[in-house]
């Protein structure tokens, strides 16, 4: 396959049941997951599906010549003014370093400021392997603002970032 660029990446919000097997082989392909990581995944698209709005799960699809490349899922987090979770975000393996994860996020940013959010919350690992995940956070503008130590398991924190859209 040849490798988009992100200025050949068209996107969409709306999720379709195929998109299950898609997702589940873009964030397979990051070997970073476990099984469980993996089928939360596809169980947040599921979600959508079944409840639409009042899950409280968004998406936003990137596609190359009809086929999925990345995506976000993100949503409000309940009991906040403004303040939004961002789930998942994830470019397959063989299309990173083009610049599409953050041209992604940067709609996905786009997107939630157009739905009145102000913050944007992003969880991810403390263990090495996650050391280019935590620095395209701070490349993109986010800083760590909590780290909540042996979250995941003895030796894995949980790092928080967070990037104000205002």
């Amino acid at each position: 396959m040849k490798v988009p660029s992100a200025a050949s990446i068209s996107f969409r919000e709306d999720v379709r049941a195929s998109d299950c097997k898609d997702i589940r082989r873009i964030v397979s392909s990051s070997g970073f997951f476990s099984r469980g990581e993996i089928e939360t995944a596809v169980e947040l698209v599921e979600e959508r599906l079944t409840r639409g709005d009042a899950s409280g799960y968004h998406f936003l699809i990137a596609e190359w010549s009809g086929r999925m490349v990345g995506y976000t899922c993100f949503g409000p987090i309940p009991c906040t003014q403004a303040s939004y979770d961002l789930y998942w975000i994830a470019v397959d393996d063989g299309c990173r370093g083009r610049g599409l994860g953050k041209a992604i996020l940067k709609r996905t940013e786009d997107l939630i400021a157009g739905r009145g959010g102000l913050r944007i919350f992003v969880e991810t690992s403390s263990r090495d392997q996650y050391e280019p995940t935590r620095a395209f956070y701070r490349n993109c503008g986010y800083r760590e603002e909590a780290r909540l130590e042996e979250f995941y398991a003895p030796g894995d924190d949980k790092v928080i970032f967070v990037k104000s859209l205002s």
